[in-house]
């Protein structure tokens, strides 16, 4: 890097490759549990590729530009004018920003597959919680504004090195540019599916416009208590209601997980759920919520990697990481209620 800075290091490496690499250091260990595996079906994949061909991707992407100028993307409803370069609750302007691009082999194995799910990391976050691990990119800020044209050539890039899956980390504020994004990648070739990973607080408008560009959805169902989502995610009050929507709204679009042959996921609801200490994410209610809203076999994945990061000091409860009976808690919960397709 010599006596270049980060910031324009990035910008250098993006100019020649279109695509950003992290350590491989930093990739986590294949998931041990096994997949059920479901038929193929004809329908065709990814199915945003139809839209595409019919003209819907341009309608839907005039749709959601207009969402810039009075920004209600989310459940926030800032209503800033992003085209002016306001910023609302998530800190973030019209023009896209991301801090890296690479394939990644710490996801869901289904989404790993061999070589990788290509994971784009979209810088700020309309949530803002307490305990983010990724809090220099979701909270502070950090990456490099680029163009759609830029992101749409990291797809292409990633595609061509084999990921089997492009998969947009917090994209809820940015979803106008990336759709756009979307178009150019796939005049340019991309066809393999959309992993659209989220924190769950969207809007039911905004899903419905995703509805058939999106294959794959990634929520992470964070809490059930209006009060511990106002504690630890910047007074997010109103998480447990807009998240029980979108849920409905993701599995109504794609239904459970369908793998290929190589267990490889092509479609479907894939839930997140971090497990925090002393039940702090309310984890039996939201198991409830899944086991009565959808199939036994809606695939779940507990996790078990909460770590008291960025401001979880200044809250003893959750100051400590979660012990194996608070994880033994929470499978055995799911266990109870019936949830076959578990992860974790």
């Amino acid at each position: 890097m010599g006596n270049q800075s980060r910031r324009d290091f990035f910008l250098s490496f993006l100019g020649k490759t279109g695509i950003i690499f992290l350590s491989p250091s930093l990739f986590l260990s294949k998931k041990d549990s096994e997949m059920t595996r479901e038929k193929e079906t004809n329908k065709e994949y990814p199915s945003y590729i139809n839209l595409y061909k019919t003209g819907e991707l341009d309608e839907r992407i005039t749709k959601l530009n207009s969402y810039y100028e009075s920004c209600t993307l989310c459940p926030r409803d800032c209503r800033v004018n992003r085209t002016k370069g306001e910023t609302g609750k998530c800190q973030a302007a019209a023009s896209l920003k991301i801090s890296s691009a690479f394939p990644h082999f710490g996801e869901e194995r289904p989404l790993v597959g061999t070589k990788g799910s290509g994971t784009i990391f979209f810088s700020h976050c309309g949530l803002r919680c307490i305990y983010c691990q990724n809090y220099s990119i979701s909270i502070k800020g950090e990456g490099v504004k680029v163009d759609e044209q830029r992101v749409a050539d990291s797809m292409i890039k990633l595609q061509s090195l084999g990921c089997h899956n492009i998969n947009l980390v917090t994209p809820t504020h940015y979803v106008p540019g990336i759709v756009s994004a979307l178009k150019i990648a796939v005049s340019g070739g991309l066809k393999i599916p959309i992993v659209y990973n989220t924190g769950g607080y969207e809007k039911l408008e905004i899903l419905k416009l995703l509805d058939g560009i999106v294959d794959i959805y990634l929520p992470d169902f964070k809490y059930t208590s209006p009060d511990k989502a106002a504690k630890y995610s910047s007074e997010a009050y109103n998480y447990p209601y807009y998240a029980k929507i979108a849920f409905r709204e993701m599995y109504r679009q794609v239904g459970n997980l369908v793998t290929d042959r190589k267990g490889i996921a092509r479609r479907g609801l894939m839930i997140r759920h971090l497990i925090l200490p002393n039940r702090a994410a309310g984890s039996r209610e939201l198991l409830e919520f899944v086991a009565r809203e959808f199939s036994e076999n809606c695939y779940v994945n507990l996790m078990r990697q909460y770590r008291p990061e960025y401001r979880a000091r200044e809250f003893p409860e959750i100051n400590r990481r979660i012990s194996n009976k608070e994880y033994t808690e929470v499978l055995n919960w799911a266990r109870e209620l019936g949830l076959k397709n578990l992860d974790r």
